[in-house]
């Protein structure tokens, strides 16, 4: 009788203290979460620190990549880090870069245990970080809210284990699946919401991109347009295979002010180039195959510039393209309340919007409603 109030009372604690870990780390994954877009080619990651039940110390990634969340959370808990809990959405580093290894620290501060949502799969850590962290005496529990923490980290993993970013593709679709009017005339589908949500994603990804076709057509700025937010703009990409991208359009005419970055083969004519670099545009040439650039050598050099976290956002070629290379590994569908007509640009061209909707590569991981318009996110399975 004894022993089984004992185990009773074991596995009360140990449920209790499992809540309390989810509890701080979807804390930590918030906090992690606004870095996302500010700080590549590092990842976004939370930390909280938490000592007898208090919250004693937060922080996350900050822009650029340095200082890391931990040693963020660390320097705003003090010495009340002695003794505490630090919740951790990845594992914490163990090797020098450009900055300290983040294990250090936290043994230096005197932290008793280290709750990681994940482990990280740079080589230079790949659990090294939380191997040190026990040698020194510290607990280290690992996994939770690791599901969650491995999409915030997306960008990271594709990085490096792929050498490419992790790649959302945003459609915004009519009822009768169409993304413009006949002739590729841009027509509003969405309402004010589901605008504010792309602008918000914009500034979540390091870099945004578009095809010729659509910077010659709607004249973008690409820029993220939310109250107070424009600094957290992407980098603007757009895939040129010609350079026929006018001196006079709106992507070209700032990028001085928000970062462009023109993708062209390798053999485009070297006056055009100097004329976009000019004017402050830098020109990225990449191989190119019968059908245009080459997508993954796009996303290849993207990935050694340090982008993370790729947004595309058309045209319908582009699209297609992207989904049919099999490099799509997330789809954001937005859907308006009326048709277009059958004369409308259809979302993905030649290729039917069920390529992702009905497709098995892909799942749907939420929904929901943005006034009257339909919002659902479809990721790779």
């Amino acid at each position: 009788m004894i022993f089984r109030l004992l185990e009773d009372q074991y596995a009360d604690k140990a449920r209790a203290t499992k809540a309390l870990d989810r509890r701080f780390m979807h804390l930590a994954l918030t906090l992690g979460r606004r870095g996302l877009g500010r700080t590549a080619p590092n990842p976004a990651v939370g930390a909280v620190i938490v000592k007898d039940g208090v919250i004693v110390g937060r922080g996350w990634t900050q822009p650029g990549g340095r200082p890391h969340a931990e040693p963020d959370a660390l320097a705003r808990a003090g010495e009340a880090a002695r003794g505490a809990t630090l919740y951790v959405t990845l594992e914490p580093c163990s090797h020098f870069g450009k900055s300290p290894p983040c294990v250090d620290a936290i043994i230096a501060a005197g932290i008793s245990r280290v709750v990681s949502a994940i482990e990280d799969p740079n080589p230079q850590v790949a659990g090294q970080g939380h191997a040190r962290l026990r040698s020194a005496g510290i607990v280290v529990d690992v996994g939770a809210y690791a599901d969650e923490a491995a999409r915030d980290h997306a960008g990271h993993f594709h990085r490096i284990r792929d050498g490419r970013p992790h790649v959302i593709l945003k459609l915004a679709v009519s009822l009768d699946d169409k993304i413009g009017a006949a002739g590729g005339k841009p027509v509003a589908i969405t309402g004010e919401a589901a605008r504010a949500r792309v602008h918000l994603l914009r500034a979540q990804c390091d870099a945004v991109l578009i095809g010729i076709g659509t910077a010659r057509a709607d004249d973008p700025l690409l820029t993220c347009r939310l109250p107070g937010m424009a600094k957290r703009s992407p980098v603007r990409v757009v895939l040129d295979r010609a350079l026929r991208l006018s001196g006079d359009s709106k992507l070209v005419h700032s990028a001085r002010e928000v970062p462009l970055w023109v993708m062209t083969s390798e053999t485009a004519e070297a006056p055009a180039a100097a004329k976009l670099g000019a004017a402050g545009v830098q020109v990225l040439r990449v191989k190119t195959h019968s059908h245009g650039l080459d997508l993954a050598d796009v996303l290849r050099t993207l990935s050694e510039k340090g982008i993370t976290r790729l947004l595309v956002e058309g045209g319908a070629q582009v699209a297609a393209s992207f989904v049919e290379a099999g490099l799509v590994d997330e789809v954001w569908l937005l859907r308006g309340p009326n048709e277009i007509g059958t004369e409308g640009v259809a979302a993905l061209g030649a290729l039917p919007l069920g390529a992702i909707t009905q497709s098995s590569s892909f799942r749907v991981r939420a929904s929901e409603n943005l006034d009257r318009d339909t919002f659902t996110i479809y990721e790779r399975v």
